[in-house]
């Protein structure tokens, strides 16, 4: 029995390590696919009422009731009545805005609007962040053949070493990945287009959840190594035991 409790040992920290890995794979995932890295709001001038349309949203130019039909009806609005807040939301890929008295999204792609300048920046977070994900995906492939390897343990513990130099990588190129697109955004907000710079703007559960999976993924890389380390030196202090024991029995041999 003593000796079956480091092995299980062994195995709840590969499992755990491959959990935290997991989740920080799904995470990135779905934070890479979405966009809601950012969310904020636009500034834009109220248009022309059409039709029969009435609310806040627009502007009444021409009066209903008129018998004249080139008489016209301003009504004059002043300061924040101009203009109406629009909700946008941006991610890696594209950027979405509502439609004013109407339903749904108009979404463009949000290369398109960096500048320029910062478009290589963007291109080396996107890049970096596929990377990213296929180091997860590896780090993943190569915990689960661990846990289900059973034949040696010193072949477990030369994958574990991979899994854990993988997932260390991962995580840096996730960091590197995040604070690139963090800087090309704000210097898109700056710089962008007239018509897409937002009046207000902060940080949407996407790009949360992308620091959630990094955190995920250095939590996972530091008990892929700290199992390592502790099956090391489990190694060496039954190494010096049987070293010991031969000790004795080298001096005092059995008649």
């Amino acid at each position: 029995m003593p000796a079956s409790v480091p092995e299980a040992d062994r195995r709840h920290r590969a499992s755990a390590a491959f959990s935290l890995s997991f989740l920080s794979l799904v995470f990135s995932i779905t934070a890479f696919s979405s966009s809601y890295w950012c969310e904020g709001t636009r500034k834009v001038a109220k248009p022309f009422c059409k039709g029969d349309s009435k609310g806040d949203l627009c502007i009444r130019f021409n009066s209903p009731d008129g018998n004249n039909s080139q008489a016209v009806q301003y009504i004059w609005e002043t300061g924040d009545d101009k203009f109406v807040e629009k909700k946008f939301h941006a991610g890696i890929w594209y950027s979405c805005e509502e439609i004013i008295n109407e339903e749904g999204e108009k979404c463009r792609s949000f290369i398109s609007l960096t500048p320029a300048s910062d478009r290589g920046v963007l291109w080396l977070s996107i890049v970096a962040e596929l990377l990213y994900v296929v180091l997860l995906l590896t780090g993943n492939i190569l915990m689960s053949v661990e846990i289900c390897y059973y034949s040696s343990v010193i072949d477990g513990l030369k994958i574990n070493a991979f899994s854990a130099v993988v997932t260390v990588l991962a995580g840096l190129l996730g960091m590197v990945a995040h604070m690139m697109y963090t800087t090309v955004f704000q210097m898109t907000v700056n710089l962008g287009p007239e018509d897409w710079r937002p009046h207000t703007w902060d940080y949407g559960w996407s790009y949360g959840l992308a620091w959630t999976s990094f955190a995920c993924c250095m939590a996972a890389a530091v008990t892929t190594i700290n199992k390592y380390t502790k099956t090391i030196l489990e190694f060496k202090h039954k190494r010096k035991k049987l070293e010991r024991s031969f000790r004795i029995q080298y001096r005092f041999p059995d008649h």
